[in-house]
């Protein structure tokens, strides 16, 4: 694993971040205030949340998709019950850095919920979340898994983490560690 992490750290020096804001946000959210990551995808939407930029990233789970009306609609509600006042979106931007027919579809995906839910949207680069979600499951619990917590199959989607809920709370912890890194060299 060390030596899969030092790799993914030279890879990553080498290739520029996604801006941290695309315009679609409020440019100083609030450090009292909730922000939600989605990891957008056809199938499943994968969340995480924080308890405000000083917080700490955790799963929320996984939203089976349905149709764009019924995934904004709960989407809407879990934004409100949870007081969220931002959402970060993963941009799953190809290797190079540009953009493809995916990160064209997360970005009219993320202006529908800007619209529909009235909270500030953000982009986010998220490069190889799901690889490291991967690689982070199996040295955790020895395979590869879509649930990781083992549990049967009673358990209500919802409360499964799986690897989109998990590349969900990568890009928010990332967005966490950059937000606090910039307010320390301002501050």
């Amino acid at each position: 694993m060390a030596r899969e992490a030092a790799s993914r750290r030279r890879y990553n020096k080498g290739v520029s971040r996604a801006p941290l804001s695309t315009g679609l946000a409020a440019p100083n959210a609030s450090t009292a205030a909730k922000i939600l990551a989605v990891d957008y995808g056809r199938a499943r939407i994968g969340l995480a949340i924080a308890d405000s930029v000083r917080g700490v990233a955790q799963p929320l789970g996984t939203l089976e998709r349905i149709n764009r009306n019924e995934d904004m609609r709960r989407l809407r509600e879990l934004a409100r019950d949870n007081a969220v006042k931002l959402i970060l979106v993963g941009l799953p931007l190809r290797l190079d850095g540009s953009r493809g027919e995916m990160a064209e579809e997360t970005e009219r995906f993320a202006q529908r919920m800007r619209k529909q839910i009235g909270v500030a949207v953000e982009m986010a680069d998220e490069r190889l979340t799901s690889w490291e979600a991967e690689r982070m499951l199996e040295e955790e619990f020895g395979r590869k898994s879509k649930q990781i917590d083992g549990a049967c199959k009673k358990k209500k989607d919802s409360e499964k983490i799986t690897v989109d809920a998990v590349a969900a709370t990568i890009i928010l912890r990332e967005y966490l560690a950059r937000v606090n890194d910039a307010s320390q060299e301002a501050g």
